[in-house]
């Protein structure tokens, strides 16, 4: 979205014993621990592997990786960046990486590498004036993914690659709802796009109108439903991140870029049974990022520009627990999850 001031991508480890975390009686308040990426980029891109390696990107080009869980990091910056946002990452093998440059015409670009950083290329540039890159995300096995553009001719355009982001190809329009005046999604995290399982992948959008599409074909057609979180054309309000635990489990975080301290009614969780989007527990404020904890049956977390919150109950209550401000989270199979935040803000949380 073209308003989203700012980028960052800071790195967190979250550790939590599985009893603690699943049951909210029993839980103790988690706390952040930071690391030291060595830049004062906002890094708003992320992406993890496990409690060891993972991946940010920065508001300059940046892009840094670790394999001994933050300890130290190796800067992997695709060269002639600089002047780019980088504002998502996706690790689809081992060295085998991902990046999304926003902004307006060519200044949204996607860059590949396949050994580890040590060269790119660059595999995607956008050639039309009208769109502005927001999210990427890709399917199990690494090969299949999409990319989404705020609305041109009317709708959200859609991007996909079928050999791992080696080349990529504009999707026909045809198969997605139009899109509301001044509606467009949220360049925050790189979570206004996430795919579930082979085919699945939901769409998160706000401004104008603050909804939620869903493709069951990767990216072809499209439905769409209103969301809970409040929408806000005039101050940039609605939906920033989507995360799920599975194809019916799923969590929807925002809240409005000008007032960042207001978190009342900006979360929704998927309500498995009507298969629509439900009113959650309040956050602390605006949240630009949401994951589950995977070795935990309702626990996730937020993160935002005033803070962070915890839910043990799938979204329906959440607890602020830190005011460290942050834009992405990232959690692992292994039970660790990352977050990133402004100024090279680097940390982990353990319990």
């Amino acid at each position: 979205m073209r308003t989203l001031l700012g980028v960052a991508a800071v790195s967190l480890l979250l550790l939590f014993p599985n009893p603690s975390l699943a049951h909210p009686a029993k839980h103790h308040a988690p706390q952040w621990k930071p690391v030291d990426v060595g830049t004062d980029q906002q890094l708003r891109g992320l992406d993890a592997t496990d409690r060891r390696h993972a991946w940010v990107s920065g508001s300059k080009g940046g892009v840094w990786k670790t394999s001994d869980g933050g300890k130290t990091w190796t800067d992997v910056s695709p060269p002639g960046a600089t002047d780019l946002l980088l504002r998502d990452v996706e690790i689809l093998g081992r060295g085998h990486v991902l990046v999304l440059a926003i902004g307006e015409a060519d200044a949204s670009r996607i860059y590949r590498t396949t050994d580890g950083g040590a060269t790119w290329t660059q595999t995607f540039t956008n050639d039309h004036p009208d769109a502005f890159y927001d999210c990427m995300a890709m399917w199990p096995g690494g090969k299949r993914g999409i990319a989404m553009s705020d609305p041109v001719d009317g709708k959200f355009r859609i991007i996909e690659t079928s050999d791992g982001g080696a080349s990529w190809s504009v999707v026909d329009p045809a198969g997605m709802p139009e899109a509301v005046a001044g509606e467009a999604g949220f360049a925050a995290s790189g979570t206004c796009l996430v795919t579930v399982g082979a085919r699945d992948a939901y769409l998160a959008s706000g401004g104008a109108a603050s909804r939620i599409f869903h493709t069951r074909d990767r990216g072809h057609t499209w439905t769409v439903q209103d969301s809970t979180i409040p929408a806000s054309a005039e101050t940039g309000g609605g939906v920033f991140s989507l995360s799920f635990r599975n194809a019916r489990q799923g969590l929807a975080v925002g809240g409005d870029l000008g007032e960042p301290t207001n978190g009342v009614d900006m979360s929704a969780y998927l309500n498995k049974h009507r298969r629509s989007w439900t009113n959650g527990g309040d956050l602390g404020g605006y949240r630009s990022g949401v994951d589950w904890l995977t070795r935990t049956r309702a626990t996730a977390v937020a993160v935002g520009p005033t803070g962070s919150d915890v839910t043990y109950d799938g979204g329906r209550h959440w607890t602020t627990f830190d005011d460290v401000a942050f834009d992405s989270v990232q959690c692992t199979r292994d039970g660790a999850c990352w977050t990133s935040g402004p100024a090279g803000r680097v940390s982990k949380l353990v319990r």
